[in-house]
């Protein structure tokens, strides 16, 4: 046996000296040989910590990857971070805090804050690359772009002056998601829609003429301050004579009109209600259709400013919200109020209400753009896997609205405008060409905009600024005309508008090109019931902790640590520590990637059961033994070539192994990453480590030496190829057994990372198929016979007689042909063919096609002794079946009880059945 593989699988002995080998050899940059493959890694957030969707997407990522090298591809993973805007200044603003000397965001002023940002990126910013580099990431390191590296910078500046120049690019006045705690706009994917307990209040206001009221239903009195209308809808009879007049707006005197406007529920409340444009998203397209004026009533912080009552100003929205009720209950005007179930929407970064606030923005117009967006997916320059993915993208893209790309934020892309003491805007790549362009002299004083681009727009760029564009010199550094179009984008549904749709279109626009051939869209990861993971839910896994294992007392620390609401903190800790009373064991990344792959079915979300990587780890440890018994059945051998087979059960393997390597392409095609691991896993397990395996003994010690030395080789060759097609899923274990049997083939080289990929396809011989059948049939005998060896608790060292019956001419010639082997594998003393199984003695009987085999047993056990163990099994599993049929008879029990319950109690009685089927069996075989 080799004394340099370790007698038992330890992923923490090798997993990061192995990385730290394969970086250093410079392997994960592209060879410049061969057909181009790129893939884009989504650039994770410098803030960010490697979760569990980040190890479920870079895994894919990874095998893809892994995959195309293998093959002979020109393989680029284009690696990098994103800047996160509001994320980071939020660490850095708390780091500040957290540091204790006074020092805050606005004392620091913009220069020395973005100095603290840049030393923060220094010192810390690349955690998530170094976790990255744990799971198994094998991108290209060397070229990995941070969106505000100056490459990236210039690509920026550049696309938001172009778009400018094009018209495309516009400032105006628009209603955007306002977070008052960070005082900036926000996105829609940093909104959460959060189902919250309210009031829904009835408020009369005065016809302006005294003739009577309408009563309003509102969820925000406080923004009746700032009403442009009150509305009802066009076919509601009970209001139809009222549109057109006018109603006093109560607690501010002014009049405001009485519209009609499909957009109302005439089944919500009265039928009646209040339009507040500056401050409602649906309400400011009603105003934009009527001409309405845009009443803000709100400061930046959302306090209350000085266009409403001067009793109001300076109040913060909630205590506004008191304030106004107050007074209109003092009027007579506050008709009702009712419990209201409502949607808040709220900033993912700070938990605040977000106000929809108008304020002056650049936008970016989208129609153009979406429309070729559009086009290009449809027909099929753009693909997107799973297919039905079009639909949400073309839903998105007819509905598009222009898009806010500026961020009141200091960290980010400083937006490339500047303004005169007029007002007036000026654009250009740096203020040097502003003033040259539009002959400013000197005594013209210019400021820049404070505002920073929105990260969207830079992640927009993705495809080409990491490849040097708009710089000819660095695109042809870089690659750009080889490495553009990537071949796929692996991402979550959940931005397939947030960046795939933008990319598509930025792409197009600057380059002609797409930006990607394919669009492989993955589901999310969720708790192994299906909850999705949230801190505040404390059901996060971090994908690092299954790697190497963690503490029970240290993982409820970093769940109940920092938690929003830490009244839920003793919930989390008890629901931990019933969970993982042991904490987590280290699994591995091999085990981790391989579960995740396993798990990746075309599009759906994935429940993650740690049970599936502890069986996976298990299959590590396999592949890790059989390695063990060919290295120890092959010491001192070396072989050159391809294996010529000597036996059935070498051409059955090589069979197989050509037929699994044909589903591998196959699935890889496809991206189904389920499929593809299930496949490897079943030729791994079942055909190799248990079949093969089990059918070389019989060779290697059968005194047959060309059998044997033929055997040896077949082992190491399907061994050496078994590894490689595993390795883009498993990389780290196969690149340690890989390094110990490739020698013994005589393959040169440093890394299984370089071996060519099996593609299958090249065995369709009939000698192969034929010894596939047989071999098979051999497997069903040996099954058979070690059933009927379990059942009767036959010891393992027990040699026993084999009987056929009704044996065909092929079934004799196989048992022939087979005799070796089936004695070696089965513990057979002797065959014998009889004519009649009516005729045997008391046997167990097994059957194989139309063959019986039968077990002699007499001195095999003690027959008495055998009936009373079955009699006593059979009395005890008819209670339980009893028992069971008991309850489900119970209607009490059925009504009543949980259905989870229920249902496992009919498992049970399923289960109990099936045991008294066998034991029954069993039973009646001893007379």
């Amino acid at each position: 046996m080799t004394d340099t593989l370790a007698p038992s699988y330890d992923p923490t002995e090798f997993e990061t000296r192995l990385y730290q080998q394969w970086e250093s050899s410079g392997v994960f940059k592209p060879s410049g040989k061969g057909e181009p493959y790129t893939v884009l890694l989504p650039p994770p957030n410098v803030t960010g910590t490697l979760h569990m969707g980040h190890a479920f997407q870079h895994t894919l990522m990874d095998a893809l990857v892994r995959y195309h090298r293998m093959r002979g591809f020109d393989t680029l993973w284009q690696m990098g971070s994103d800047h996160a805007g509001i994320a980071t200044e939020m660490v850095v603003a708390r780091n500040l805090a957290l540091e204790g000397n006074g020092e805050t965001r606005d004392s620091l002023g913009r220069e020395g804050f973005i100095g603290k940002v840049w030393d923060w990126k220094r010192h810390s910013g690349d955690t998530i690359e170094r976790q990255m580099r744990r799971l198994g990431t094998s991108g290209d390191w060397s070229r990995s772009v941070f969106t505000m590296d100056p490459m990236a910078a210039e690509a920026v500046v550049e696309a938001f002056v172009r778009l400018h120049e094009q018209g495309l690019i516009y400032r105006g006045q628009r209603l955007v998601n306002w977070d008052p705690v960070l005082k900036t706009a926000i996105s829609d994917l940093e909104v959460v829609n959060e189902e919250e307990d309210g009031f829904l209040w009835s408020i009369r206001y005065p016809l302006s003429d005294g003739s009577g009221s309408l009563v309003v239903a509102t969820t925000r009195p406080e923004t009746m301050l700032g009403d442009s209308a009150v509305m009802v809808h066009p076919d509601d009879e009970r209001y139809a004579s009222l549109v057109g007049r006018t109603v006093t707006l109560p607690l501010t005197g002014r009049e405001i009109p009485v519209i009609a406007d499909a957009y109302v529920d005439r089944e919500f409340g009265t039928g009646v209600v209040k339009v507040t444009p500056a401050h409602d998203f649906n309400d400011y397209q009603v105003g934009q259709r009527h001409a309405l004026p845009l009443i803000n009533i709100f400061t930046p912080d959302a306090t209350v400013n000085d266009v409403a009552p001067e009793q109001y100003r300076g109040l913060d929205r909630y205590e506004a919200r008191k304030a106004v009720l107050a007074d209109l209950e003092a009027q007579d005007l506050l008709v009702e109020t009712k419990a209201h179930k409502l949607q808040v929407p709220r900033g993912d970064r700070t938990g605040q209400a977000i106000e929809p606030y108008l304020t002056d923005q650049w936008f970016v117009k989208m129609d153009g753009l979406a429309k070729r967006g559009m086009e290009l997916v449809e027909r099929g320059d753009v693909r997107f896997v799973p297919a039905n993915w079009i639909n949400t993208y073309r839903h998105w893209m007819e509905n598009i609205q222009d898009w806010c790309i500026s961020r009141q934020l200091w960290w980010g892309h400083r937006i490339p405008a500047w303004y005169d003491e007029a007002g007036r805007i000026y654009v250009g790549r740096d203020e040097a060409e502003v003033r040259a362009k539009h002959a400013l002299g000197a005594d013209v004083s210019l400021s820049q905009d404070n505002d920073v681009l929105e990260t969207w727009f830079s992640a927009q760029l993705w495809p080409f600024s990491t490849m040097g564009w708009p710089n000819p010199e660095l695109m042809a550094e870089r690659g750009f005309d080889r490495f553009v179009p990537s071949s796929v984008l692996v991402t979550g549904f959940d931005i397939i508008f947030f960046w795939v749709a933008r990319m598509i279109m930025a792409t197009d626009h600057f380059t002609g090109q797409v930006p990607f051939r394919d669009v492989y869209i993955t589901g999310l990861v969720r708790d192994s019931h299906g909850q999705k993971m949230s801190k505040s839910k404390g059901n996060v896994l971090d994908p690092l902790d299954l790697i190497d294992g963690i503490s029970a007392d240290a993982l409820v620390a970093k769940r109940t640590t920092g938690l929003m609401n830490p009244k839920t903190a003793p919930k989390i800790e008890k629901a931990t520590r019933r969970e993982f009373p042991e904490g987590i064991s280290a699994f591995g990344a091999d085990a981790l990637r391989f579960t995740m792959a396993a798990l990746a079915g075309p599009g759906r979300d994935i429940k993650f059961d740690l049970g599936r990587a502890e069986g996976y780890k298990n299959f590590c440890n396999k592949l890790w033994n059989a390695t063990r018994f060919v290295l120890m059945n092959t010491e001192g051998a070396r072989f050159d070539g391809l294996p010529q087979p000597v036996t059935d059960a070498e051409r059955w393997i090589l069979a197989r192994l050509d037929a699994t390597a044909a589903e591998a392409a196959q699935h890889f095609a496809a991206y189904r990453f389920d499929l593809l691991a299930q496949s490897l896993y079943e030729f791994a397990w079942n055909d190799f480590c248990d079949w093969f395996v089990e059918l070389a003994k019989p060779a290697l010690n059968g005194g047959d030496e060309a059998a044997a030395s033929s055997t040896r080789h077949t082992l190491l060759h399907v061994l050496e190829r078994l590894l490689s097609l595993l390795h883009p899923l498993v990389p780290f274990v196969t690149e340690a057994l890989w390094q110990q049997v490739a020698p013994r083939l005589g393959i040169d080289g440093d890394t299984i990372m370089l071996r060519p990929y099996p593609q299958g396809g090249d065995i369709d011989d009939a000698g192969h198929a034929d010894a596939g059948a047989d071999v098979e049939w051999l497997k069903a005998m040996v099954t058979a016979l070690r059933r009927v060896r379990s059942e009767l608790n036959v010891a393992p060292a027990r040699q026993v007689t084999l009987l056929l019956a009704g044996a065909s001419a092929r079934d004799r010639a196989l048992t022939t042909r087979f005799e070796t082997s089936l004695r070696f594998l089965t513990r057979l003393e002797r065959i014998d063919f009889i004519d009649d199984a009516a005729s045997a003695p008391a046997a167990a009987t097994a059957v194989v096609g139309e063959l019986k085999l039968l077990v002699p047993l007499e001195g095999l056990v003690d027959l008495g002794a055998e009936r009373t163990r079955l009699d006593k099994e059979l009395k005890k599993v008819d209670g339980e079946i009893a028992k069971s049929q008991g309850k489900l008879a119970s209607d009490t029990f059925v009504s009543n009880a949980p259905a989870a319950v229920v249902e496992q109690e009919r498992k049970r009685l399923a289960d109990w059945n099936l045991q008294r089927g066998a034991l029954a069996a069993q039973r009646a075989k001893l007379g």
